[in-house]
């Protein structure tokens, strides 16, 4: 039977939101309760631990939308340098017990516990040596499980891209696992994409 890794998850809700308008799409209602809630609620739910919460941009109310819940809290001061930099902070506050964190994404509100613990289970599964990324229909997505092995390397990155171009330097240990949901695609950057979901894209 495999041992399941001890995996932290880094909630990246430190955005500015810029397409979205005035609007901090994080704080946006969906289903009675702010999305950046939701996703976190689905973290919490899941094997990962701890929960950690990147903020930036309107910290004070993002974590207010987020009362109650047993995360931590990394500020990022530097938020507006993009994605890269509350990826940083994220991974500098991983515990040193934990063998890899999980990234994701505080606009991706249909991501559900179940996806979570399915790549964590794959990670496992290869004893801590890939990098898991989930699929769908043939496209990869988001959140991706990250070894402890790549948090140097996920350090130096710059601007708003992430760690996407570390995939394809490391393409020989990524581990795809298709969770046949497209879930692990909807983030929420536009006003029009936050009405699609309301008007019931919530399935998967």
């Amino acid at each position: 039977m495999t041992t399941l890794a001890n995996i932290a998850c880094i909630v990246l809700a430190a955005g500015r939101s810029t397409r979205m308008g005035a609007q901090n799409k994080l704080l946006a209602d969906l289903g009675g309760e702010p999305m950046v809630r939701r996703v976190v609620a689905a973290a919490l739910a899941s094997r990962a631990r701890p929960v950690l919460v990147v903020t930036g941009h309107q910290a004070a109310q993002v974590e207010a939308a987020l009362a109650g819940l047993a995360v931590t809290f990394v500020a990022n001061p530097d938020y507006a340098c993009g994605l890269s930099s509350s990826l940083e902070v994220g991974i500098r506050a991983v515990p040193k017990t934990c063998d890899g964190a999980l990234v994701l994404l505080g606009d991706m509100p249909r991501i559900a516990a179940a996806h979570l613990d399915r790549l964590i289970a794959a990670f496992s599964a290869e004893q801590g040596g890939a990098i898991v990324v989930p699929t769908h229909e043939g496209r990869r997505g988001n959140p991706v499980l990250w070894p402890r092995a790549h948090f140097a390397e996920m350090l130096q990155l710059e601007g708003d891209a992430g760690a996407r171009r570390l995939l394809a330097t490391h393409a020989g240990e990524v581990r795809e696992v298709d969770l046949d949901t497209d879930a692990i695609f909807a983030d929420v950057d536009t006003p029009e994409a936050l009405a699609q979901l309301r008007d019931g894209g919530d399935s998967s």
